[in-house]
């Protein structure tokens, strides 16, 4: 028996409108065999929830290149947990420091991908974290 397509959410949180690494990411992870959902430009974290609950994900990923990084996360990671969901992989890419990266971890969110990432190791990331929930 087949293996499920991982179903995966690509979105693009809050007014920053450069979304050409998320449609990077989103059509490498096509061709890899992920079912992917692109939520598109100026989204909310209540919109990027509700679409991830309404569209049953398997993992969320975020494209931040706006700085609101610490905001935007807590606020996605709030959320899930406010709704009671623990089975939902977050991760995320853009221009997020260094110096923010473990508090975003300690959030609960996963892996952080900088621009510039070979998209092959976001594939294998989400491979192997998917396998494990």
């Amino acid at each position: 028996m087949r293996e499920p397509k991982k179903r995966i959410l690509i979105a693009k949180p809050g007014l920053d409108g450069h979304d050409r690494g998320a449609k990077v990411v989103a059509r490498a992870l096509r061709n890899a065999g992920m079912e992917v959902i692109y939520a598109g430009l100026h989204q909310t974290p209540l919109q990027i929830v509700n679409t991830a609950i309404d569209e049953d994900v398997d993992a969320i990923g975020l494209s931040v290149l706006s700085g609101a990084h610490k905001t935007v996360f807590g606020k996605v990671m709030d959320l899930l947990s406010k709704k009671g969901i623990s089975d939902i992989l977050v991760f995320g890419g853009g221009t997020i420091p260094d110096k923010d990266r473990s508090l975003l971890k300690s959030m609960g969110v996963g892996e952080l991908f900088p621009p510039g990432t070979d998209t092959r190791e976001i594939i294998g990331y989400l491979n192997r974290e998917l396998r494990a929930i």
